[in-house]
């Protein structure tokens, strides 16, 4: 468990899952959470969780991870506290500009660090699931940007550990706060679809040039952007996949992985559940603008992806005259979700502060929808309440394995594989 530091103020709450509403208002919110901790607190069964009402959070990884800064920092409930980064000269130029003093080259002397309670790991996706294994063994909770780990046996390890330590977990996955999401899980959960029919999800990107790991990354090793709106719509969980590989990428890069395939395009069919769900996913050696799209069929509703970035998204309506069924619409932005301080941080040109710079992500996968200060308040919202915020390990294992199990799949020809019953919930 995290000691706190002398002077934090602590909550005693206890460990609880999310419930199926994402999104109050914060002073809605605030209401609820006392409320939830009350009514925990007459359960026997419930495990306690310290909660603190300021998180020191720290920052390992200063590429992607960067962007997250300035968000922390003017977030009202955290604490950036220190930053991590093997290269001396980066952490010094990333420090500098934000006025961060606690730096570290080194992961482990971070650990040992006992005034950070929470890390936001933007590491190699190699390195995901090793560290985030070494901090919740030092007792720090932790995010992760996807995908939660390479292999399924890394993401057991990490879900046992949440289980035994009761630490928090959270897979930073961006789409699933991304606004075109958001837009469609309001409409889903206001019932406007009807009953949802089938999920399609792709994400093709060309990663030529990339340096390190990527050449010949099987496209499922890092499906995540795909798997999670499909399960993150409903709530649902995969049960088993049929994957199949299509296509073959240049010969260089064969021995990288010991895989061939261009594309991969898997079938997933849900736990518990008469949906299923398509996705595609390619890396390299493919002719496309980058994509994250996903797509949802329902009996009242449905909503396609644009085939061409920024373009609106068009929602089809049912048992309209035909030519009144498609409706482009322009997606809603949700800043008014998060807390006025960190609002702005939805829209581009703000990561670099008041010089109003624009990072990678906005000019190559569109920012993320939004995303980053939506993931920032869920975690901290997440420690500071003991409520789990989705997706939760077992959710993020279920999401990551999906893909891992689907390159498998597809290495056996198609062949059904199922998923792990530990990357299931728990039935109650």
């Amino acid at each position: 468990m995290v000691t706190p530091s002398a002077g934090s103020v602590v909550l005693v709450l206890f460990k609880g899952s999310r419930p199926a509403s994402s999104f109050i208002s914060r002073s809605r919110k605030n209401t609820q959470t006392r409320r939830e901790a009350t009514s925990r607190a007459r359960d026997p069964d419930s495990a306690l969780l310290p909660v603190m009402l300021q998180i020191n959070v720290a920052i390992v990884g200063l590429g992607f991870g960067a962007e997250f800064i300035p968000i922390y920092q003017r977030h009202p409930d955290a604490n950036l506290t220190a930053i991590c980064q093997r290269t001396q000269s980066k952490l010094d130029e990333v420090g500098d500009k934000f006025g961060i003093g606690k730096r570290y080259t080194s992961f482990e002397d971070l650990l040992a660090d006992p005034d950070v309670h929470a890390v936001h790991i933007n590491s190699p996706i190699p390195d995901h699931g090793r560290q985030t294994i070494q901090a919740l063994k030092a007792g720090k909770h932790v995010a992760c940007t996807v995908p939660m780990a390479t292999t399924v046996e890394e993401c057991r390890q990490i879900v046992e550990l949440v289980k035994e330590t009761g630490l928090k977990y959270m897979m930073m996955e961006t789409v699933v706060y991304a606004r075109e999401f958001l837009f469609m899980k309001e409409m889903y959960d206001k019932g406007e679809l009807g009953k949802v029919q089938f999920l399609k999800a792709s994400h093709q990107q060309d990663m030529e040039g990339w340096p390190g790991y990527w050449p010949g990354l099987p496209p499922m090793f890092y499906a995540t952007h795909c798997v999670g709106p499909i399960l993150g719509l409903t709530r649902g969980e995969a049960e088993y996949v049929s994957c199949f590989g299509s296509g073959t990428i240049a010969e260089e890069m064969h021995a990288c992985y010991g895989s061939t395939f261009a594309i991969e395009s898997c079938h997933i069919k849900f736990k518990d559940s008469d949906l299923s769900a398509q996705l595609h996913r390619s890396l390299f050696d493919v002719a496309r603008q980058y994509r994250e799209s996903f797509e949802v069929y329902g009996t009242l509703k449905s909503v396609e992806w644009p085939l061409i970035e920024h373009d609106p998204l068009v929602i089809h309506t049912a048992k309209l005259p035909e030519p009144e069924i498609p409706t482009e619409v322009k997606c809603p932005d949700f800043a008014h979700y998060l807390p006025e301080e960190i609002q702005a941080f939805t829209t581009g040109g703000v990561y670099g502060g008041d010089g109003k710079e624009d990072h990678l992500s906005f000019t190559q996968g569109g920012g993320h929808g939004g995303s980053h200060p939506h993931l920032t308040h869920q975690f901290v919202q997440m420690l500071k309440t003991g409520v789990d915020a989705y997706p939760n390990a077992v959710e993020s294992a279920n999401i990551t394995c999906t893909g891992i199990l689907a390159h498998e799949s597809a290495l056996k020809g198609g062949e059904i594989v199922r998923l792990p019953e530990w990357t299931h919930r728990e039935q109650r």
